[in-house]
């Protein structure tokens, strides 16, 4: 019943900026809170940020000051504005959905964002 679409990911230069975005399709389920995770080559998956329903944000001390999430509730969308871009942030994306009466998770199929010259 619901889906994740994600889209912007691609390669980009050291210091430059990329948006991500996540659009969540939905029947009858509603969306709670959203997020974005990475998983870097040999690496474990790890927390990028998050955001509520209501607009409250936490970001991970590892792109904070640098990444922006934020959302637009009527359309069940989540952004990702990242900016001074390292290496380091090379990784597959991955959007996060809280939905339903039961607070399920669901899952994009992750987009690659590539940090190179």
């Amino acid at each position: 019943q619901v889906q994740l679409v994600e889209s912007g990911g691609g390669l980009v230069q050291p210091g430059g900026p990329l948006r991500l975005s996540c659009e969540a399709s939905v029947t009858i389920d509603s969306i709670k809170d959203m997020g974005w995770y990475r998983r870097a080559p040999g690496k474990q998956r790890e927390l990028v940020a998050t955001i509520t329903s209501d607009g409250r944000t936490e970001d991970a001390d590892s792109v904070k000051g640098r990444f922006t999430i934020s959302r637009t509730n009527a359309k069940n969308t989540v952004y990702l504005q990242m900016s001074r871009l390292t290496p380091e942030d090379t990784a597959v994306y991955f959007c996060n959905a809280e939905a339903g009466k039961y607070g399920l998770n669901y899952w994009g199929e992750g987009t690659l964002v590539t940090v190179s010259s």
